[in-house]
């Protein structure tokens, strides 16, 4: 351990009981592991806004879909997710899926999003680590991973291969588009670039473009990977387990998580209490803080890829619906349906003022939705007493 309370050794090699054994150099999916509930879309080469390489060729976009398209094909949901995210919106964790739905909460029978009443559709982004062309892929002309060379994607050239795919579904129309967090950016996104194929929005804990202090937070979360000598400049994938870039993307994962919650509920919950017993003052031990936030940097590695932390991180970094748009409020006129804004009251990495400017902006919005919550942007997974009754509400208006 070091003097930061990291537990540097325990990443790189086996953790105890019910850990697992050694962290693999990456936890991405690859062709040839269990498919779980993926389908697959091969759109085929793909344009890119701003990398140098100009397209990403072969692509395939990994999507997971529920419920039943209608007749005239005006039920479709599309949740995007957010950036550890991926395509399993809803269900278990099981063979292909490293853990259960990350919004059963919001998705399933009898839930606002029901896949007895809509066809809701999710797929993993460009530069995903789950299914999706991305860092850990075979590159298509020698077939090792693309690693390093993996080009820089921003959130259009996400929403580019989302079009696409909807096409592939045959869906011309979202009944609506949803997602927290980066997953709003998207659904910001889609309603700017094609707002004829959106019928309602729903960011939740969201920006139409990301600030200085939000490109702040995640500058340091991508120097603290590229600074680990495991992440070999992005081409670890031949490491043995336990010789990843761990360490890098857990501190990254910690910095990220702190951002998540809000010191109030940091105060409450962990204070200046110490982890078992043991007294950090010079004698080993450590903050109950420091033990939760380095769990939560063990239970990321196992289950993401240091490269897709690092791509999709940057591309939050680029988003701006304002770009080549003549500004924020410009391009977002251009979207006059239905939209629901929710912000969270404690959230420090996407505050409510970001809420308020998509807010006055939207020409559909009423008004930003308030979620109550002392636990910060992570309370669009807590309070989902809240958030479901907002967007029931919202979704029975359409």
């Amino acid at each position: 351990m070091d003097d930061d309370g990291i537990e540097t050794d325990a990443w790189a090699a086996d953790e105890g009981p019910g850990d697992g054994g050694p962290i693999p150099a990456s936890a991405a999916w690859r062709e040839g592991d269990h498919p779980g509930r993926r389908k697959f879309f091969d759109l085929g080469d793909l344009p890119l806004e701003a990398d140098p390489m100009g397209t990403l060729p072969g692509v395939t976009l990994a999507y997971e879909t529920w419920g039943t398209l209608n007749q005239d094909h005006s039920n479709a949901i599309y949740v995007a997710h957010a950036l550890t995210g991926d395509s399993h919106v809803w269900g278990p964790a099981e063979p292909g899926h490293h853990t259960g739905g990350w919004w059963n909460a919001m998705v399933g029978p009898g839930k606002p999003i029901d896949p007895t009443r809509h066809f809701i559709v999710s797929a993993n982004v460009i530069g995903g680590c789950q299914g999706t062309t991305g860092p850990a892929s075979a590159h298509p002309q020698d077939g090792k991973p693309w690693g390093s060379r993996f080009p820089y994607v921003t959130m259009r050239d996400m929403v580019a291969a989302e079009i696409r795919l909807a096409d592939h579904l045959g869906i011309e129309k979202w009944r609506l588009m949803t997602g927290p967090s980066m997953g709003g950016m998207r659904a910001i996104e889609w309603a700017v670039t094609v707002p004829e194929r959106v019928g309602a929005i729903a960011p939740v804990g969201s920006t139409g473009a990301t600030t200085a202090d939000q490109i702040a937070w995640s500058t340091s979360q991508l120097s603290a990977i590229k600074a680990d000598p495991k992440f070999r400049d992005g081409d670890y994938y031949e490491a043995a387990d336990g010789d990843g870039p761990h360490v890098g993307m857990g501190i990254a994962r910690m910095i990220a998580h702190t951002t998540y919650r809000s010191e109030s509920e940091l105060a409450e919950r962990f204070g200046r209490n110490y982890q078992g017993g043991g007294d950090p003052l010079g004698k080993g031990g450590q903050f109950a803080v420091q033990s939760y936030l380095a769990h939560h940097a063990r239970k990321l590695a196992r289950r993401f890829d240091a490269n897709t932390y690092v791509r999709l991180a940057q591309a939050i970094q680029s988003h701006d619906v304002g770009r080549d748009r003549g500004g924020v409020e410009t391009a977002l006129a251009r979207y006059t349906g239905p939209a629901l804004i929710v912000a969270v009251d404690s959230d420090r990495l996407y505050p409510l003022k970001n809420s308020q400017r998509l807010d006055a902006s939207l020409s559909g919005s009423n008004g930003v939705k308030v979620v109550h919550s002392p636990v910060g942007h992570d309370g669009f997974l807590v309070e989902s007493g809240q958030l479901n009754a907002f967007m029931a509400e919202f979704e029975q208006a359409l």
